[in-house]
């Protein structure tokens, strides 16, 4: 066999395979930049650019960090969209969720008389069911909208405090929009009086958690001023406000812009208000400030429409003729002016006839509250007037008169001696000094207004151009607002009484009998530092005798309680009667010792948004009429409804949930 005949063949056919290894390897990488293409396309159109796509034969390889599961699945859809999910292989890495930031978790509580919505993001551990139930409490019948979401991821430092702070202010806030954030919660509300504000600020600040970084912002209606007083001085000590009104914050920001040119250091403020004499008004104390600041010192005081400019004593007459000339130029209309370059004063401030200075009225008052009056009066009728006017003030116990008699003094002696005996009323301690150009107060009290009020009533009495110093220093300590006590505490303290001397009534009438007097006494005293609270006269009886009488005469019981504490001067517009009869028993009324407890009086909160309290039927521990709440029953007394008025109808509506009435034998009065 030749050899040539073996090779060809054996060539041939290696030639044949070569070929077709070539085409299979080409075709090969026809199918990878093919699949290789189609995935990239597909990932891209996705959104799933961040991936990497390499093949390795008929395998797609996907690689890369994808930042969740979410999105790697994602990518891994894509892929397999466009070739056979076999030929897909994972190899993508998920990104540590702990090295993702968290979202900012924050909530806000908007309330107002509609409802209460909630809006923002809180971590999924937050318990949502149990933030619903609180909100739903607190709203009633009003409607809550719920748009928060949540996030998994753990709740960060603070935020459970804060959350649980902003719940508690939402109970004391009727229409209020609190901000919520980790360590953090801010507070815009509105209260109904001044006093009001005052209190919202001391029991939000004091219920406040410690780290807890509390912003207040709390408004009040503008209070009427009258007459509408500024008073700016410039003295050896500085420059202060003795009194500051405006009558738009536009105006307040000009007026303490002035003062801060003209020397004012620190912090000041100008009570926003309603009674200013004209739009001008913030012209006319900026211009007054700037002529007292040009003068080097002295007064400013504008009450109303008089502008009154005191100059120093020391002060150049013609730089004050200068300075008060043009101020008088400047002054818009209807303000006029009143300049006085006084002469030196000669402070004796003793009473006694030294005959080394003017006629003085010496009026001193101890942190005892004993007052002593010293100096001159015009006559007798002014001695009887000026020491019944003390004893008017500060009780005839308190007040040692050893005035003597001058028939030579000035006019207009006798109303700056009352207008003097009237700023020291409104000091704890401290003196006044009258004299016929000058008058002087000077001391302590407990009333941050104080100072601002004595500007006010002197300017107001004294007269336009009038002369006058003011030395008075609050004292937070003798504040009686200034830790005044929340409405649940003044519940709270209320009932206290109560339970420890019960207010009684003749048998079957609402005559009270006269030895509550003293019972009554002491919760008079206690609502004195209550005024705003709004609170109800809640009056119940046992179940003797019929339904319909124990209504009525639960009634006429509640109203006789607010008649008593109306004669006892106690402001009354907070308070409602309302009587219940038997439908609120908290003991057995089958025994005498039952009955006695249902026999009762009690002061609860009135809360309009609460929930009805259901029925406690717990035995009492003490006797009688005017029990407390047993523990735990308070909080539900003072969820009870408000009743739409002091007096209302005999037939109070009986609540629906009460069964009816078992049948019983017929008693008397006497009973009840």
């Amino acid at each position: 066999m030749r050899l040539s005949s073996i090779i060809l063949p054996a060539a041939a056919f290696i030639l044949a395979a070569a070929l077709s290894v070539l085409v299979a390897v080409k075709a090969a990488n026809v199918i990878e930049k093919r699949s290789q293409g189609a995935v990239k396309t597909a990932l891209l159109l996705a959104g799933d650019d961040w991936a990497k796509v390499d093949v390795d034969g008929l395998q797609v390889i996907l690689s890369g960090t994808a930042l969740s599961e979410a999105q790697r699945f994602h990518a891994l859809s894509a892929a397999r969209s466009v070739v056979d999910a076999e030929r897909v292989i994972d190899r993508i890495e998920v990104a540590d969720a702990l090295k993702i930031p968290p979202p900012e978790f924050s909530i806000e509580i908007l309330r107002n008389s509609k409802g209460i919505s909630l809006i923002g993001l809180a971590p999924q551990s937050t318990d949502r069911t149990a933030l619903a139930g609180k909100i739903s409490k607190l709203a009633g019948h009003a409607e809550v909208a719920d748009m928060l979401d949540t996030a998994a991821y753990p709740a960060p430092e603070g935020w459970e405090e804060a959350l649980a702070y902003g719940i508690e202010a939402l109970k004391r806030l009727k229409s209020t929009k609190i901000s919520i954030a980790p360590g953090r919660v801010s507070i815009i509300a509105t209260a109904e009086t001044p006093t009001g504000k005052r209190r919202l600020e001391e029991s939000l600040a004091a219920a406040a958690p410690d780290g807890l970084a509390l912003d207040l912002s709390i408004s009040a209606p503008r209070p009427v001023i009258t007459p509408f007083t500024l008073r700016f001085l410039i003295n050896g000590k500085g420059a202060r406000f003795d009194a500051c009104a405006a009558d738009s914050p536009e105006s307040k920001e000009r007026i303490l812009a002035a003062a801060r040119e003209a020397g004012l250091d620190g912090g000041a403020n100008c009570t926003i208000g309603i009674g200013a004499p004209s739009p001008q008004w913030g012209d006319a104390a900026v211009s007054g400030i700037r002529a007292l600041a040009a003068l080097g010192g002295g007064s400013l005081t504008i009450a109303d429409r008089d502008v009154s400019l005191i100059a120093r004593e020391d002060a150049s007459p013609s730089a004050f003729e200068a300075v008060s000339g043009r101020l008088e130029a400047d002054l818009p209309e209807p303000f006029t002016l009143h300049a006085v370059l006084p002469q030196p004063v000669k402070l004796v401030g003793t009473g006694a006839d030294t005959g080394e200075g003017p006629p003085e009225f010496v009026a001193t008052r101890s942190p005892e509250g004993l007052v002593q009056l010293k100096g001159r009066l015009a006559d007798e009728r002014l001695r009887e007037a000026v020491n019944s006017f003390a004893y008017a003030r500060f009780g005839i116990e308190n007040v040692d008169s050893a005035t003597r008699l001058d028939p030579d003094l000035p006019s207009g002696w006798p109303v700056r001696v009352l207008a003097g005996l009237e700023a020291l009323s409104k000091l704890n301690n401290g003196a006044i000094v009258i004299q016929p150009d000058f008058a002087q107060v000077r001391g302590i009290s407990g009333n941050p207004e104080a100072r601002a009020e004595i500007s006010r009533l002197l300017s107001e009495k004294l007269g336009a151009g009038a002369n006058f110093e003011i030395d008075v220093k609050y004292r937070k300590r003798l504040d009686p607002k200034a830790n005044l006590p929340t409405p649940e505490e003044c519940a709270a303290s209320i009932n206290a009484v109560l339970k420890e001397n019960k207010i009684t009534f003749a048998p079957g009438s609402a005559t009270i009998d006269p030895s509550a007097s003293k019972t009554l006494d002491r919760i008079a005293e206690l609502l004195k530092k209550c005024e705003d609270v709004k609170m109800e006269i809640a009056g119940h009886t046992d179940s003797q005798g019929r339904e319909e009488m124990n209504l009525n005469l639960s009634q006429a019981r509640a109203e006789a309680v607010l008649t008593a504490l109306m004669a006892r001067r106690i402001l009354t517009s907070g308070l409602v009667a309302r009587g219940y009869g038997e439908t609120r028993p908290i003991a057995d009324n089958k025994t005498e010792e039952g009955r006695e407890a249902n026999r009762r009086i009690e002061f609860t909160l009135i809360q309009p948004e609460s929930e009805e309290p259901a029925e406690n039927n717990d035995a009492g521990e003490g006797e009688g009429a005017a029990e407390a709440p047993a523990d735990g029953a308070a909080e539900n007394a003072s969820a009870q409804p408000p009743a739409d008025q002091a007096h209302p109808p005999e037939k109070a509506p009986v609540p629906a949930a009460r069964p009816a009435p078992k049948p019983r034998p017929e008693t008397t009065d006497e009973q009840n």
